[in-house]
């Protein structure tokens, strides 16, 4: 069986991200869907808050599993049994990140393959912190997360407040 891990902050997670776990899921037997916290980014959900919106969002999903992991990739790929781990990329800048990424995951274990899947053409411009900047100044989400992300991000906004306001 091979299984794939598929790692983010999915802060919230995005039509991007979704386009990356449909088709990753057809690379693999099963994939699991790695949801961690990145100490360089400041969430706007918690760890739990984000792994029930990523399983509500792949509920459909044949063969995917979601699953909240606090180490490195390297280990949370053995511990699950991984032999391939699947990156979204949407541009040069992204590919730049995620070379040096994979060179240093190699060098922890190199019976991991690191897969690249570009993202559609059109979803390769939207990024989590964009959708949450967008919608903390008040500006339509709808074409970047489904409609429950939406609304989680909209509830979220109007607890934490506007700034400025």
């Amino acid at each position: 069986m091979r299984v794939g891990v598929y790692p983010g902050t999915f802060d919230p997670i995005t039509r991007g991200h979704m386009d990356v776990i449909e088709r990753g899921a057809r690379l693999v037997d099963r994939l699991i869907i790695g949801v961690t916290t990145n100490l360089s980014k400041s969430p706007m959900f918690t760890t739990d808050e984000r792994l029930a919106m990523v399983a509500r969002e792949c509920a459909g999903i044949e063969g995917v599993s979601v699953v909240g992991f606090d180490l490195l990739l390297m280990d949370f790929a053995k511990q699950q049994g991984a032999s391939i781990v699947i990156r979204g990329v949407r541009g040069v800048t992204d590919f730049e990140y995620e070379y040096q990424l994979t060179g240093m995951n190699r060098q922890l274990d190199d019976r991991i393959e690191t897969v690249f899947l570009m993202a559609d053409v059109a979803l390769q411009p939207i990024a989590s912190r964009l959708v949450k900047e967008i919608a903390f100044y008040g500006g339509a989400i709808d074409k970047f997360v489904s409609s429950n992300v939406a609304a989680d991000v909209a509830a979220r906004v109007k607890q934490i407040g506007r700034k400025g306001s």
